[in-house]
């Protein structure tokens, strides 16, 4: 497998509005720069693009016009581009499904289509490289709503104290792939991946106006220092989770990103020693993207700014499910923040090895919750678009992707049954290698 990357800063000038928390934040300062991280996966047969932008989430229009040209320079198919914001809540306004479309950044969004067409140009400089991956369970977030014995639910940053009695399910998943030398197993590329809203650093008055990463760029900077790789964050299915020290500043963030860079670094010292239980042999890439169809919440319909103007006039919405695999591993790329239950259940009815989830990867449309959220109510539930069931569509689309990718990467020919129905494994199941 040969791999080829770029790391290109895509600060924005201090003054612009800032993203996540409505109108009238205008940035003051810099606190850290805003980065775009992309990787090129060749497995000598297909090629397949992953890029991460230090964004709060890109619109679906955007999306489709840059993995077209993506595609178009690297002669690959768009399904095999993916694109995803790791939502940094303190960088540039670059959706219009944000209640205020005036404060969409057109003319940072134009540069930004150049910058990502300047370095996917500029991609010769391969590397011949194994690949691991490597899952631990880290406890860095927590779910921010709480449900009372009757179902209804409270938005908890609304209410502080209430923070100790946070009962809902999270994912505390930190999914990580790493490329290494073959010669020397020396890191050269690592990705991870985890559930949060980056908002650690949002606090009240100056915390606020700053542009920041927030903590996935201080993961990205630990593994850097730590490995000399290069490093990618995808978030994963965030819609519901934020770190446990949300909202208190740099000092949050900055704790937080280290946590999460030690523990990934301690994968990476596994894989490395345990080469039999992490290193994929023979890895492929390949992608494969599916639609599905979903009615309007009637309280959305034609409503400019809670749904972008090539949704207006219509009842229904048709979104797509991207999968995108790196051997046993597959990346599932969703539209907009995804809670993290519908997260999860992906994760449970995969084929492959490991899954995980990649936000906003093919449009940006809000909150996707399970469908019980809409009786409980709360914020997510109430800030979803499409009807209960939507949530329902979204997880057996992206089930059937994950099958049909699976199989058409690895073909089943010596199996009694059809994967994943390993009848033979022993019931303590632990490889010696």
């Amino acid at each position: 497998m040969k791999i080829a990357f770029f790391n290109r800063v895509i600060t924005p000038e201090t003054g612009v509005d800032l993203a996540g928390y409505g109108i009238g934040w205008h940035s003051v300062m810099k606190l850290d720069d805003l980065h775009l991280c992309g990787l090129l996966v060749d497995d000598g047969e297909s090629k397949i693009f992953l890029a991460s932008f230090d964004l709060l989430g890109l619109d679906e229009w955007f999306i489709r016009k840059i993995r077209k040209v993506c595609a178009d320079k690297l002669q690959i198919s768009e399904d095999s581009v993916l694109l995803s914001c790791t939502h940094t809540h303190n960088g540039p306004e670059t959706r219009s499904m944000a209640g205020h479309p005036e404060q969409l950044n057109r003319s940072y969004l134009d540069w930004l289509e150049t910058a990502i067409l300047e370095e996917v140009s500029k991609r010769t400089d391969f590397q011949e490289c194994d690949v691991a991956f490597y899952s631990l369970r880290i406890d860095e977030n927590r779910n921010r709503r709480y449900v009372t014995a009757d179902n209804l639910a409270s938005f908890l940053p609304h209410r502080r104290e209430m923070i100790p009695l946070s009962n809902e399910f999270a994912d505390k998943e930190l999914g990580i792939l790493c490329f290494f030398k073959p010669e020397d197993k020396r890191p050269v590329y690592v990705i991870g991946n985890y559930a949060a809203h980056p908002l650690a650093g949002h606090g009240p008055g100056l915390g606020g106006l700053r542009i920041s990463a927030d903590f996935p760029g201080v993961f990205r900077e630990y593994i850097r220092n730590e490995t000399g790789a290069e490093c990618m964050f995808i978030s994963g299915a965030a819609g519901d989770l934020v770190p446990k020290e949300d909202e208190l500043g740099s000092d949050a963030f900055r704790q937080m990103g280290t946590r999460l860079g030690k523990a990934a670094l301690g994968a990476i010292i596994d894989a490395q020693r345990n080469p039999g239980r992490f290193v994929m042999k023979n890895a492929r890439v390949g992608a494969l993207t599916q639609s599905f169809t979903v009615p309007l919440r009637k309280k959305y319909c034609n409503q400019p700014g809670k749904l972008p103007e090539a949704y207006l006039n219509q009842d229904e919405v048709t979104l797509e499910i991207q999968c995108v695999a790196i051997g046993d591993v597959c990346f599932v790329g969703v539209p907009g923040e995804l809670c993290c239950e519908l997260g999860q259940e992906i994760k449970w009815h995969s084929p492959f090895r490991r899954t995980f989830i990649a936000y906003d990867a093919t449009a940006y449309f809000s909150y996707i919750c399970p469908g019980n959220f809409l009786v409980a109510g709360g914020y997510e539930a109430s800030s979803q678009r499409f009807s209960a069931r939507g949530g329902l569509s979204l997880l057996n689309t992206a089930t059937n992707v994950l099958y049909e990718l699976r199989e058409k990467l690895f073909p089943d020919v010596n199996q009694d049954e059809p994967y994943p129905d390993y009848v033979q494994l022993p019931l303590v199941n632990l490889s010696p290698n």
